[in-house]
């Protein structure tokens, strides 16, 4: 893991600004909810294997600053849509851990009364409209949330989060041209974790960064380091600013990997273990935050360390509210049941 020793005051001057002004308390927080990302994801993998948790999981471990970068940048009231590889864009929302949990569980305390699952959580009164197991599923739910936002006249902003697949899919190019024409407050932001299923990006995509493609729709596209939550901060702050100037939308490529397989079934024989340690040891956002907030003077070395164990004590907690939750009544099988 990088030491703290070995951050550069290159790297601290380019983030003193916005550690100023987002203070101690609020980036202590921004790395006790990566912690927490990771351990719930860690922990549900562990629910799985057990058989505890059913049908299949995409993980985000490894990709926990672009979640906490992101929702961080956002205000109340605004809108998130987010994909399959979800909990820890929930998680950074503000989703409750303790239901998140229950609903991978299958409980009828969990967010969808436990038959969401892991592709399918959602948190409605907290403006979360859910995730999506249709690759660009959400892309273009939000040109209707925006254009709501528009007609109603608030300065809200809708966030939508989806994966580099899914920018090679029709309805991220419909929607963006959309967007951009009737000037949105969306914020298309791509997690590109370097693999679509398991499609490298090089062979999907003729593009050095997915955020080129924004030229088309004559609105901005930026490219940053998924793993820098900093990074994703700024930029995801800036296209909100636009957005609710009614300057409309933006495209934002977070750069992160994924640590884990496409989902559960994956065996991964598409890459190489010395690729995966190469970004576990050397890039990793949590260990980068937590050597950065440590050089900065924002946290002690010991407060850091600490983190990791709170986080576990969260999700123990969670675990536990879980099994002891009641299983959905069978009777109420067809309810929330439209079509």
């Amino acid at each position: 893991m990088v030491q703290v020793s070995q951050l550069s005051a290159d790297v601290i001057q380019r983030y003193h600004d916005v550690i100023e002004s987002l203070g101690p308390e609020f980036l202590k927080q921004m790395l006790l909810d990566m912690h927490t990302i990771r351990a719930f994801e860690e922990r549900a993998e562990q629910l799985y294997s057990l058989g505890k948790v059913h049908g299949t999981m995409h993980l985000s471990i490894g990709q926990e600053a672009t979640a906490v970068g992101a929702s961080n940048a956002l205000r109340d009231g605004d809108y998130l849509l987010n994909h399959h590889r979800g909990h820890g864009h929930c998680l950074a929302w503000g989703s409750d851990v303790n239901r998140m949990m229950a609903e991978f569980m299958g409980k009828e305390t969990g967010f969808c009364r436990g038959r969401g699952g892991s592709m399918h959580i959602a948190d409605v009164d907290a403006n979360n409209l859910g995730a999506n197991g249709i690759v660009a599923g959400g892309v273009p739910i939000a040109v209707g949330v925006g254009l709501s936002i528009k007609m109603r006249k608030t300065d809200q902003v809708c966030l939508v989060i989806f994966g580099d697949g899914a920018a090679n899919e029709g309805a991220f190019h419909e929607s963006l041209n959309m967007a951009a024409i009737w000037k949105l407050p969306v914020i298309y932001l791509c997690e590109n974790n370097q693999y679509a299923m398991s499609m490298p990006f090089p062979k999907a995509f003729t593009v050095e960064n997915i955020s080129t493609r924004a030229q088309a729709y004559n609105i901005p596209g930026v490219t940053v380091d998924g793993n820098e939550v900093l990074a994703v901060y700024q930029a995801i702050s800036e296209a909100a600013e636009r957005a609710r100037r009614g300057e409309g939308p933006s495209l934002i490529e977070s750069k992160t990997y994924r640590y884990k397989g496409h989902s559960k079934s994956d065996k991964q024989a598409y890459r190489t273990r010395d690729e995966v340690n190469d970004w576990m040891e050397n890039r990793d956002a949590i260990q980068r935050f937590s050597t950065l907030l440590v050089t900065a003077g924002v946290v002690s070395e010991d407060e850091a360390a600490t983190m990791r164990d709170a986080a576990l004590g969260i999700i123990d907690g969670a675990v536990d509210f879980s099994e002891k939750s009641p299983d959905p009544d069978i009777s109420s099988v067809m309810e929330g049941v439209y079509a």
